[in-house]
């Protein structure tokens, strides 16, 4: 994946500016529009990111692209939980109480949870499109993706002050 690194770099960059934005927003309405149209420009980007890897024959892309756009639907509300997820720890992150803690703690398992039966549930829409060695080159670019993405993110977010 060395050809498309700047697209990844972009990719992050907005993911990471997105999650920034949240504990900074002065002016809802404008970041809104903002943020929606940064949001359509990862979409793209990652589309391309994909496309770029997937080496995908012309009917083989005739088949694919409709599941992985159900897929990506379905993986966008989980983004938006999670970037509401973290607001929230921004919000709160000087008022940190145990019960806030919690909270935040189990929304993000749920999310993870909800993240790998989006997976599995997937697989084998995946499968019965494109030979098996392309659908784990497919779950092999995700995880990448998401690999660069969770530790941008990481490296922004600071840990939790626990001397409370």
């Amino acid at each position: 994946m060395k050809k498309p690194r700047k697209t990844i770099m972009v990719f992050v960059m907005c993911i990471v500016m997105i999650a920034s934005t949240c504990s900074f927003s002065e002016a809802e309405d404008k970041s809104s529009v903002n943020m929606q149209i940064l949001g359509e420009k990862l979409k793209a980007d990652k589309k391309l990111l994909v496309a770029q890897n997937m080496q995908l024959t012309e009917a083989e892309a005739g088949k694919f692209w409709p599941v992985y756009e159900q897929y990506q639907d379905e993986l966008f509300i989980l983004r938006v939980r999670s970037l509401q997820l973290v607001k929230t720890y921004a919000e709160k992150y000087e008022s940190m109480t145990n019960d806030i803690a919690k909270k935040l703690l189990n929304e993000y398992l749920a999310l993870e949870g909800l993240r790998q039966k989006v997976r599995e549930a997937y697989l084998p829409k995946f499968r019965k499109v494109l030979p098996e060695i392309k659908v784990a080159r497919y779950y092999q670019i995700e995880n990448k993706i998401n690999a660069v993405v969770n530790y941008e993110l990481a490296a922004q977010i600071p840990l939790m002050q626990t001397d409370r």
